[in-house]
């Protein structure tokens, strides 16, 4: 790492890092002086208060970060052509390319945060509703009068469920059929236990019964004293978890969760969409850097108003073809995992060609 590069990347920091926890900043005291009087009435303590902000802070730093990307590779190269650090830089033999490197690794980093963080901010925003009393707080040992909709086509009715003694009370399977071949079953079970000293652990029910609902007037029953089945496979604690909104999912339950809706025949489009989303938001970061860094000596000794003016435009644009490929992609006019990559394709095919007529 050469010392010019050293000096972009402290250039880059300075905004970068401003824009990161400025943004965040004024969002927290726009919330605080809109919503204060009513966490006060809801009796939310200032501990509560603060913490929750705490948790806000990585939502709310993901939305930001690609426009924290913008702003700082925009005003870097901006202030490198206004000072004339860039033109030095081209005498010496250095390449507008070559200038901006560092710029185009640091961008990437912050592909790579903004991907943990987008992991990261489903727990925190619900744990900041927990504290804001806009949400219950889940007990982490029991679960009372639920159902629970499993792969298969199965839906357990449960009544209650420890996890300490890894015991279910009143439950109830069914399993929808289609006529004699393959039939309608129910088992009902006062009480089920979960074992996990068998080298295929599961569940075993006591003293319940099984139903096969052939056809109207034909019902075929049998009760047992045990039962084990190999269609309840899940553990205590994945049933202990409760049905939770889209936005509140990481990607990988995210994508189990449309894996489960597909199965049940529901259009899963949106969801498909909202999915991808979590991966193309954050990548935008490197094709925002790729295309703001050659729009910013597009117009020579500009000041920073230029510079904000660039920002604030890419960014509406950008946010624009985000909104609208949600909307392409849930209507089933392109592939929902296309679709939310085309803003980014789009973005990246025009910061190419900037690339390619940049003065070098």
């Amino acid at each position: 790492m050469t010392t010019l590069d050293r000096y972009v990347l402290r250039e880059w920091a300075k905004v970068f890092f401003l824009a990161t926890f400025g943004f965040p900043l004024l969002v927290f005291v726009i919330d605080l002086a809109d919503n204060l009087e009513k966490y006060m009435n809801g009796g939310i303590s200032k501990g509560h208060l603060a913490l929750s902000y705490v948790c806000y802070l990585p939502e709310t730093v993901t939305l930001v970060l690609p426009v924290a990307v913008l702003f700082a590779v925009v005003f870097t190269v901006g202030g490198l052509d206004r000072h004339s650090e860039l033109t030095a830089a081209k005498a010496s033999g250095l390449s507008f390319h070559r200038v901006i490197r560092p710029l185009l690794v640091a961008s990437l980093v912050a592909v790579l945060v903004d991907i943990g963080l987008t992991e990261l901010a489903p727990v925190t925003s619900s744990r900041r509703a927990e504290l804001l009393g806009q949400k219950q707080i889940r007990s982490d040992q029991f679960r009372n009068n639920f159902v629970y909709r499993a792969d298969g086509g199965w839906v357990y009715a449960i009544g209650g469920l420890e996890l300490a003694r890894r015991a279910m009370r009143d439950v109830i399977m069914e399993r929808e059929g289609t006529g004699p071949e393959y039939p309608t079953i129910v088992i009902a079970a006062p009480q089920a236990s979960y074992d996990t000293a068998r080298r295929s652990r599961g569940w075993t029910l006591s003293k319940g019964s099984v139903h096969y609902l052939v056809g109207p007037g034909h019902e075929t029953a049998f009760t047992f004293d045990r039962l084990s089945t190999r269609d309840l496979r899940e553990a205590p604690v994945d049933l202990l978890a409760e049905p939770k909104a889209p936005d509140e999912m990481r990607y990988a339950e995210l994508g189990r969760y449309i894996d489960a809706l597909a199965r049940s025949g529901s259009d899963t489009k949106k969801l498909r969409v909202e999915r991808a989303l979590k991966l193309s938001v954050p990548f935008a970061c490197i094709i925002i850097a790729l295309f703001g860094a050659p729009l910013a000596i597009s117009t020579p000794k500009s000041g920073a108003a230029w510079g904000v003016a660039v920002c604030l435009a890419t960014t509406f644009v950008d946010l624009l073809m985000f909104q609208l490929s949600k909307a392409v992609g849930a209507g089933g006019v392109l592939p929902p995992s296309f679709a939310a990559w085309v803003p980014n394709l789009a973005v990246g095919a025009a910061a190419v060609w900037l690339l390619k007529n940049a003065r070098t």
